[in-house]
């Protein structure tokens, strides 16, 4: 019989665990979260019969510390190796883990669960700005709606609905989606300007929102949906379109429930799976490895993350 992923020792024991987490986030040693050392002769790891797992101590601020210290995994109850499991699987499933089922392999309450997995999709968040079509290529850009805001009053169209734009580098496969307030040119335009290089060739459908910034790039394609058009030749939005249908199944087949003060979050957690997919050479192995990556400098609380 094949063996499981989860056979592996950092998904085992603690030990296995901090040995994996400290190779990654200290490839040239322990750094001293509390004053930066990283002269390994100034820290040593500390062995006594009641220290508690992966200790060290740094010899220039006499401070001890872990390798869980300013990160995500900071004041956390819950086991390492425990953690590593749940970030490996929110990053092989495609649509996403649910806070139930995370509830049930864990056997903790729910509170816990959610607030776990809200911690790693922060870690997952990548803050990167490159601009998209920086080499003359094509950029997709479109919106999508779902859900319901809160206290919103139900009427035709999409006003009541939770607004995301997302563009999609048709070259390297990145996507980097956000959540918008109003669905406007004065919202939308400065977003796709600060996201796409002068020399891109922008691809939209015909919404108006679109047409003055479309001037200001290489090229802008236009698809003209309202005619059942869906492509002509190159000029299509049918990647962002997919990367809409992997969202939208995850969010609400997996995820179901979701405010809008939580929304940037899970449009994170689906950034990174899809710009860290197989077709641009990213397995589920190096995927949980480049999320572990993240964990640095992204510690919450959780009344930080519910008032969010």
């Amino acid at each position: 019989m094949a063996k499981s992923i989860f056979d592996a020792p950092q998904f085992k024991t603690e030990e296995g665990a901090f040995a994996y987490v400290e190779a990654h986030l200290w490839p040239e040693g322990p750094v001293c979260p509390h004053c930066g050392n990283c002269d390994q002769a100034r820290i040593r790891k500390m062995a006594g019969a009641t220290t508690r797992m992966g200790l060290h101590k740094c010899n220039e601020c006499r401070k001890p510390f872990t390798v869980r210290m300013g990160t995500i995994f900071e004041s956390s109850h819950l086991a390492l190796h425990l953690w590593l499991q749940v970030i490996h699987l929110m990053c092989a499933s495609k649509k996403g883990v649910s806070t139930r089922q995370i509830q049930r392999m864990l056997s903790c309450s729910m509170k816990t669960a959610w607030f776990l997995t809200h911690r790693i999709r922060e870690a997952m968040s990548s803050g990167d700005i490159t601009p998209f079509g920086s080499d003359g290529g094509a950029v997709e850009v479109d919106e999508t709606f779902i859900g319901k805001k809160k206290g919103a009053v139900v009427r035709y169209g999409y006003e009541h609905k939770m607004k995301v734009l997302a563009l999609v580098d048709r070259d390297t496969g990145q996507s980097r989606a956000m959540v918008l307030d109003t669905v406007t040119t004065r919202e939308i335009a400065p977003i796709v300007r600060a996201n796409l290089a002068r020399e891109a060739f922008l691809m939209t459908d015909e919404a108006r929102h679109y047409i003055k910034v479309g001037r200001e790039f290489a090229g802008h394609g236009v698809v003209h949906h309202m005619a059942g058009e869906y492509g002509r030749g190159p000029i299509t939005t049918n990647t962002v379109e997919g990367y809409f249908s992997i969202f939208k199944r995850g969010m609400k087949g997996i995820y179901q429930h979701c405010q809008e003060k939580h929304l940037h979050r899970y449009v994170s957690e689906f950034n990174f799976r899809y710009s860290n997919r197989e077709r641009v050479g990213v397995n589920d192995t190096m995927r949980a490895e480049i999320a572990l990556l993240g964990v640095v400098g992204k510690r919450l609380t959780y009344e930080t993350t519910s008032r969010a």
